[in-house]
């Protein structure tokens, strides 16, 4: 399901990109506007970064192998963080780049009509992609605060479509901003600052996008509130003596992986165990389908105190 949120999400942000960036590359040719021109390499960017999110979706439902055990649900996100690298090297660089040439050597916009246009088009097309992307992450955040569900979100594509429509909005207000300002003051080089402006805006998201993306690379723990329901169901069975560790890990946006050591009460038999071995399993992934693979050591609390000591 949320897959399929994300995937919708993509594609309409991926059409409406694509559209915007034709336009105003011609309205920044016909105009001479150097904001304008930045807009249109962010939303040849944005089309490109769309691109490889669709692919690293497609690459991340790819099976199981002997090379890669445990699927290739993580490659989701790399492609994340390669868009993130892409916004601020090219977007970024880019649009700054462009906007301090125009500081340095400022001359007037041609027909800014063209510009109001096609920027007054493109804040509708971004705005109803942005209104998919926002009601997407709304509907999977819950009663998170906005920052919170960033930082707890598994689903890079959806995050990452979220930051760059709204990276993209707040560009087109500043590109609007500066070469109306550049036009009624008679001022040419504040179209070159708006153009930097776009450049420092997707820089910081950019940032955003790559620390989040980090830590989904090195490897996150499952939500809290499914390792408290996990932790609840182990301990609720009866021939359990003490739940000595349970550690947990996000291969995917819809993976997770769980290492359990459990100590169980003397005098059960092999079987007993098994049977508690496979009932557990059972019941966990039926409460929780995104748990795909659970490993489950049988240990004694005192043995488990020593190993971990001895990892330290």
């Amino acid at each position: 399901m949320a897959a399929s949120g994300s995937k919708t999400v993509i594609y309409a942000a991926l059409v409406g990109n694509l559209l915007i960036a034709v336009t105003k590359f011609g309205a920044a040719l016909y105009t001479g506007s150097s904001a304008m021109l930045s807009e249109a390499i962010h939303s040849l960017v944005d089309s490109g970064n769309q691109g490889l999110l669709l692919y690293g979706l497609r690459r991340a439902k790819r099976p199981a192998d002997d090379r890669h055990p445990f699927g290739y649900g993580m490659e989701l996100y790399f492609w994340a963080f390669v868009v993130a690298i892409l916004i601020f090297a090219v977007g970024s660089g880019v649009s700054l780049y462009e906007g301090i040439l125009k500081i340095l050597e400022p001359h007037p916009i041609t027909n800014p009509l063209i510009n109001y246009v096609v920027l007054g088009a493109a804040i509708i097309f971004e705005g109803v992609a942005w209104t998919m992307a926002f009601k997407e992450f709304q509907r999977t955040k819950g009663t998170r605060g906005w920052m919170e569900a960033v930082r707890q979100s598994k689903d890079p594509a959806l995050f990452t479509v979220l930051f760059e429509d709204s990276a993209a909005m707040a560009g087109l207000i500043v590109a609007l901003v500066g070469i109306y300002l550049s036009q009624a003051l008679n001022m040419p080089w504040l179209d070159g600052a708006a153009s930097v402006g776009i450049g420092i805006i997707l820089a910081v998201v950019a940032m955003l996008l790559a620390y989040e993306c980090k830590g989904l690379l090195i490897g996150e723990s499952a939500d809290k509130a499914l390792v408290d329901n996990v932790s609840r169901i182990i301990r609720s069975e009866p021939t359990v003596n003490r739940l000595n560790e349970l550690r947990s890990m996000h291969l995917g946006p819809r993976d997770v992986l769980l290492a359990v050591s459990i100590d169980f009460r003397d005098g059960q038999t092999v079987g007993e165990v098994e049977s508690t071995v496979f009932r557990l399993e059972r019941r966990i992934k039926q409460q929780f389908p995104e748990v795909r693979r659970i490993f489950i050591e049988v240990q004694s609390h005192g043995d488990h105190k020593r190993m971990v000591a001895s990892e330290r």
